[in-house]
């Protein structure tokens, strides 16, 4: 039971650290977010941290010692970095109200605009979200210095938001540099 707990946590940890480089790459190119929350991912790796120190008690050979070991380090690592960028999200990304959600004509696609302000760290604005099935999102419209979305559906998939037209089937965005 022990060795299971050793090689589970290992692979477990692996898989938690390519979903966090996914989150931030995707963040930083505008894709699909596909991560759950930092939360769940932070309670996973606390559990992984817990299976890797209960691994620690398999000494059946070096091999496994090293994967226990290896197993509790890259666990604490990814904690610290998730608590970290956990914190640092609640204080630099400022409020985020819903002020609306919007349904394509056919109800396909799920537009949820938000209105920001990031106070004193930068400008106001409107951000929406492309809903996807669970918790996937993408950011497909952003404006700054703008409290107030207009939006009207041309079609099944093309939406114009405050006068920028923005395909939804072909993947367009509208978010100005």
């Amino acid at each position: 039971m022990v060795k299971k707990m050793n090689k589970i946590a290992l692979l477990l940890v692996l898989i938690l650290y390519s979903i966090s480089l996914y989150s931030l790459y995707a963040n930083m190119h505008n894709l699909w977010l596909i991560a759950p929350p930092v939360y769940v991912l932070l309670v996973t790796s606390i559990f992984v941290l817990a299976l890797a120190l209960l691994g620690i008690q398999d000494r059946s050979n070096n091999f496994a010692k090293l994967r226990s070991w290896l197993s509790v380090i890259l666990s604490s690592v990814l904690i610290v970095l998730l608590l970290l960028v956990s914190s640092f999200t609640a204080m630099f990304s400022g409020a985020k109200v819903l002020l609306t959600t919007t349904h394509s004509p056919d109800q396909h696609y799920t537009l949820k605009f938000y209105k920001t302000d990031a106070g004193a760290m930068g400008t106001f604005g409107i951000v929406g979200e492309l809903q996807g099935p669970l918790w996937f999102r993408k950011v497909v419209y952003s404006e700054r210095k703008v409290d107030q979305v207009h939006l009207e559906w041309s079609n099944n998939h093309t939406v114009v938001i405050n006068g920028h037209q923005v395909n939804l089937l072909l993947e367009e965005t509208w978010i100005p540099q």
